[in-house]
């Protein structure tokens, strides 16, 4: 029974996939609602498998351990969090392009390769097996490429294709060799099988191989550095493609390191590439972002920053933390998205009453002591809740964004009720980040492992994760003194183009040569 709960909700989205197929072009409204009515199905099933995980689970809390069901398919608490996620993301995206698809001649394709894709998302993350997870993967990349060409005479979509198709099947070959390393390391291609033989250390040279591999298709998944370019061409495809790729097949990645955690740590040379990759990542898309004049570029810039947090956060081996990062980033930049048309309108009517006094370098060294100490002053009054060097150094770095706030209120003009309100926010957000992180451990505990005791090189990598971070931190927050200088101005121009990666990755792989189609035709000039 459990095992065809599982399986309800992809197969449900597979069937709207099939209703899309058969009507290529217009839907009308009853297709439109059968379609919707499969998908909310599915997400209602996803529900269900979580409450017969919750009743049925071994341990004594909801959500905990792991019950492995059959040889396809795995329900422990990471795969239940998930589907739950999708189901719901996917319910709302769906919703939401059957009314903004409305009019286009290939509506019903449309909305079948989005149901396809979106059940590929459903199957990686309910795959109990190493066969049916490679397949999942390679469907995900198939259905978002034809997704993204829905307008297949636009040059920038045809960029967008191809980089996006090249570094998919790059990260396909990554994930299948390194299935096929780890079913002759462990004997199997069950998945269940081979967390428990590398949580117990199995594995040897074979396993740090196969980590290696997965560390990389999980970089290619998530659009890092420098892979990224094809990430922010996307917006060429209709808006509900944007918000399902950014809200749930970019987290596919990140899925990937979670469900195989404890095969990651029998590689410290594997975590600390996702460390130093997916941190550089976040500080290089951040900054990027900050530059764009256009909402949705914007938008794209901050999952790649986000995604490299997320990675780094893995590298880190604080596994529930970005399995909480996961769903948040998705909730939040679904939404970002959907609403991303009225954000124009929204600036309009908003009147905000700006900085009130630039802060100096003797208020920003000021908010960033205060800051930390408001941070230690929590942790150590709780005792830090048994928390990881790592779990404490990513709060560190956390609350560096609340300094850089906390340094307007210190300026010399601030009032002193922005002050106030600025330390009550740094408060908040250092027992939210506790608070978070302890419900994330009681949710999947047994699902992955806990962070081990750092090493020489964790610890070597902890503290560049933490300075580089502050020195961004503190750079950004003393940016209104310095951002009118002509250095500034230019370096804003360098970073506005990414710093040009992704212009010598399409000269790389031929992108300006594709030939453009003619300005006249409406589908290439709308």
């Amino acid at each position: 029974m459990m095992t065809l709960m599982m399986l309800v909700p992809p197969a449900l989205v597979l069937a709207a996939a099939t209703l899309g197929f058969a009507r290529p072009g217009h839907l009308g409204r009853g297709a439109l609602r059968a379609i919707e009515g499969l998908v909310i199905g599915a997400l209602a099933s996803a529900l269900l498998a979580a409450g017969l995980l919750i009743a049925s689970g071994p341990g004594t809390s909801p959500l905990m351990g792991a019950s492995e069901i059959g040889l396809s398919v795995r329900l422990d608490a990471v795969s239940a969090v998930m589907l739950l996620l999708v189901g719901f993301v996917g319910w709302v995206v769906v919703r939401f392009a059957g009314t903004y698809l409305d009019g286009e001649a290939w509506q019903g394709r449309f909305m079948a390769w989005l149901c396809a894709t979106l059940a590929s998302v459903m199957l990686l993350v309910v795959a109990g097996n190493l066969v049916l997870l490679a397949a999942a993967w390679i469907g995900i990349g198939i259905g978002l490429r034809r997704l993204l060409l829905f307008y297949p005479d636009r040059p920038a979509a045809q960029r967008a294709a191809r980089k996006q198709l090249v570094f998919a099947r790059a990260g396909d070959v990554m994930l299948v060799a390194a299935a096929l390393i780890l079913a002759i390391a462990y004997g199997t291609t069950d998945i269940g099988t081979i967390i428990a033989a590398a949580r117990a250390g199995g594995g040897g040279d074979a396993a740090h191989g196969a980590a290696l591999l997965l560390a990389v298709a999980a970089l290619f998944k998530s659009a890092q550095f420098p892979t990224h370019g094809w990430l922010t061409e996307v917006m060429e495809a209709p808006t509900p493609v944007s918000a399902l790729l950014h809200a749930g097949v970019i987290n596919a990645g990140g899925f990937l390191l979670i469900r195989f955690a404890d095969v990651m740590l029998l590689s410290p040379a594997a975590l600390a590439g996702l460390v130093m990759i997916g941190g550089f990542t976040a500080l290089f898309a951040g900054m990027v972002m900050l530059t764009q004049p256009a909402v949705k570029t914007s938008l794209a810039w901050s999952t790649i920053a986000q995604m490299g947090f997320m990675i780094m956060q893995c590298g880190l081996a604080l596994f529930p933390l970005a399995l909480l990062h996961l769903v948040a980033h998705s909730l939040y930049k679904a939404h970002a998205f959907l609403s991303s048309g009225g954000a124009i309108e929204r600036i309009a009517t908003f009147r905000r009453p700006g900085i009130v006094d630039i802060p100096g370098p003797a208020a920003v060294a000021r908010a960033f002591v205060v800051a930390l100490l408001i941070y230690g002053l929590i942790g150590g009054a709780i005792g830090f809740l048994g928390q990881s060097p790592q779990a404490l150094a990513l709060g560190a770095i956390l609350i560096f964004g609340i300094a850089y706030l906390l340094a307007q209120g210190l300026a010399e003009a601030a009032p002193a009720a922005l002050t106030r309100r600025l330390a009550v926010l740094a408060t908040v957000a250092s027992l939210g980040y506790f608070a978070l992180h302890v419900v994330a451990n009681w949710l999947i505990e047994g699902s992955v492992p806990q962070p081990p005791a750092p090493g020489p090189l964790e610890w070597v990598l902890i503290a560049l994760t933490v300075v580089s971070f502050g020195l961004v931190a503190v750079a950004q927050a003393m940016f209104p003194l310095w951002a009118y200088h002509p250095a500034a101005a230019g370096l804003r121009a360098h970073f506005s183009n990414g710093l040009y990666v992704n212009a010598m990755t399409d000269r790389l792989l031929g992108g300006w040569a594709l030939r453009s189609t003619s300005s006249s035709n409406p589908r290439v000039s709308a």
